[in-house]
């Protein structure tokens, strides 16, 4: 009878951590969501393009195939005002009501699984004079959170870099260190990110880790 008991309650504890693992994961969009997060996305293409490819004339990064759930750790950012609220992003302020007009939880999954759909559009390089080799060096200190192929660390929220628009990969170096990104208070993993941008003793440094990045998305 107690073995029987024991038998029950194991296979209990087996099927709840199941559906728990189950609804802690992203659920594929189906079509038709996928065009409606397409209609969603129309907020979206007067700066970073039809195809997420960017603008730089607009401070509007390549987001295309990034991963699902960092845009959505963005967008709810932004919404939060955990970006966007310093006086010199402003790019980040223009950012804000747009993600303000996703009002729903649901908008915003949708909106992130359309982006995330895209494929990547591999953004042409812009910056010159960096040093990859000594980029590299610097790099060491970015591998547990963004990984050794600069592809991304769920584990540790490190965002993918390889493949990202090379100055805004610079500009977001730049805030880092600034503090114009990662001070608000409520921003944990943007704080993460401040110190070790602070490493980088000036902008050579950051072209160089940036030009050791490029070398990982060939």
């Amino acid at each position: 009878m107690m073995t029987h008991l024991r038998t029950g309650m194991m296979m209990g504890l087996v099927l709840t951590l199941s559906v728990l693992s189950t609804a802690c994961q992203d659920p594929s969009p189906d079509k038709a969501s996928l065009k409606y997060s397409e209609d969603l996305y129309d907020g979206c293409v007067q700066c970073h393009g039809e195809n997420g490819e960017g603008n730089q004339n607009l401070g509007a990064p390549a987001i295309a195939g990034l991963e699902r759930w960092y845009i959505k750790a963005q967008l709810r950012k932004f919404k939060k005002s955990q970006r966007g609220w310093h006086l010199d992003d402003m790019a980040g302020k223009r950012m804000q009501p747009m993600a303000l007009a996703l009002d729903t939880d649901e908008k915003v999954d949708l909106v992130a699984a359309y982006v995330a759909s895209l494929p990547r559009t591999n953004p042409a390089p812009t910056l010159e004079g960096g040093n990859p080799e000594t980029g590299k060096i610097y790099f060491a200190t970015c591998v547990q959170c963004h990984g050794a192929d600069a592809r991304g660390n769920l584990d540790e929220f490190g965002p993918p870099l390889a493949g990202a628009s090379d100055w805004y990969l610079l500009t977001q170096l730049q805030n880092f260190k600034a503090g114009v990104r990662g001070t608000h208070a409520d921003d944990v993993t943007g704080a993460k990110m401040r110190p070790f941008s602070m490493t980088l003793a000036n902008e050579q440094a950051m072209k160089d880790v940036i030009a050791y990045i490029a070398t990982l998305s060939e």
